[in-house]
């Protein structure tokens, strides 16, 4: 059976056979049969691929890692966990959009500790200025998510004041080019920031503020799937959600 996830990513990446070839030091015959034919190549190889496409091992071949190994590369994908959001020390958040090349991500109810802070704020503009893509999603004030999600804080109509409070804080960047916000209407099982291959997932536990909450810190390790669990459930929010203004 032909390897289509294979193929379709060397489109998507405009890298044509003979590149790849190259770039791993084997036959382009070597990598037509890997996709003609769905061989699976043997793991360094396979590493190769993968970090060359950046595309995960275990996506472009699902049956080639072992469960054990699967686990094994997602266990070290954890960093640190930390037993509430405000254990995180400061500087971890800065670091984590700092360090960000191509990619930073916020998905929150409304993340006002973020939005609060000046220089975060100033940051993330920043980064869009020198081409960092920057999403943020805050929940929509006026959906019964929100409502619910005030509900079980004990914060009532709290919660949407928050996050229309976050949206005056983002005012100067909300402009930008690189910059977009959009207002989603899901339940959060976690609240996701992420800078490129990094992640802080703050966990959400009823009837606890999430700055009481644990968060994991993630950093992705080829083979893993941990952290493209939590990226995939961003994009499917993002997908769903309406920019700021529509």
């Amino acid at each position: 059976m032909a390897n289509e996830r294979l193929r379709a990513a060397l489109l998507e990446r405009g890298v044509s056979i003979a590149e790849l070839a190259t770039a791993i030091q084997v036959d382009p015959k070597t990598v037509e049969r890997w996709i003609t034919k769905g061989r699976a190549p043997y793991r360094k190889h396979r590493y190769a691929v993968a970090t060359h496409l950046g595309i995960d091992e275990s996506y472009l071949w699902p049956e080639a890692l072992t469960r054990e190994q699967v686990a094994s590369a997602s266990e070290s994908e954890i960093v640190t966990v930390y037993p509430h959001r405000w254990a995180v020390p400061r500087d971890a958040w800065g670091r984590l959009f700092a360090q960000a090349q191509n990619e930073i991500g916020i998905l929150v109810y409304s993340g006002l500790f973020l939005a609060d802070d000046a220089g975060i704020v100033r940051m993330l503009g920043e980064k869009a200025a020198a081409g960092v893509r920057v999403r943020i999603l805050l929940g929509d004030p006026d959906s019964p998510e929100v409502a619910q999600r005030g509900a079980d804080e004990g914060i009532d109509d709290g919660m949407a004041a928050k996050i229309r409070n976050v949206l005056v804080l983002y005012r100067p960047i909300r402009s930008l080019d690189g910059v977009e916000i959009r207002l989603h209407r899901t339940v959060l099982y976690n609240s996701i920031y992420r800078g490129d291959d990094q992640l802080l997932v703050n966990t959400h536990v009823y009837g606890v503020p999430a700055g009481n909450a644990p968060v994991l810190h993630l950093r992705k390790v080829l083979g893993g799937d941990m952290v493209t669990t939590y990226v995939e459930s961003f994009e499917r929010v993002w997908e769903q959600a309406p920019p700021v203004g529509s």
